[in-house]
């Protein structure tokens, strides 16, 4: 059996060890981005971004109850947007609380977890990874 493929390209899946999401850090001021870049919008800085390792830690920044999606996909479910501990903002689905505004608080801790991306294949049938948000 294959190892399942990343859902998106900031996640990876080294051959030993635990997944872990992907960010670019600009080593003249910080700011750390996801996906590759050439220059900081922060600080203009060229040359100076360098992949990093993103925390799996975080805070709870906005979320959004979905109640109308696609075919297939089973509402309600939370859509989140996370800032990571040490930098990188990253939107997700939190999991592992009903979707209910009076159970979810803003600012709450929560923590990346990978699991398989809701059953989804690709046309050779290989399953997906994906990460998700849960509180911890």
């Amino acid at each position: 059996m294959s190892k399942p493929l990343p859902a998106v390209d900031f996640l990876k899946i080294p051959e030993s060890g635990e997944p872990y999401l992907e960010g670019h850090k600009c080593g003249g001021c910080g700011a750390v981005y996801l996906g590759v870049r050439a220059v900081c919008s922060k600080c203009g800085a060229r040359g100076k971004i360098a992949p990093v390792k993103l925390s799996n830690q975080g805070n709870l920044y906005v979320y959004s109850i979905v109640c109308r999606s696609f075919p297939g996909i089973q509402v309600p479910y939370v859509s989140a947007i996370v800032d990571l501990e040490g930098g990188g903002t990253v939107k997700g689905n939190l999991i592992g609380v009903d979707p209910d505004p009076a159970k979810i608080k803003m600012g709450m801790p929560v923590r990346v977890v990978y699991k398989d991306a809701l059953g989804r294949k690709d046309k050779e049938g290989n399953s997906y990874l994906s990460y998700f948000f849960e509180p911890r």
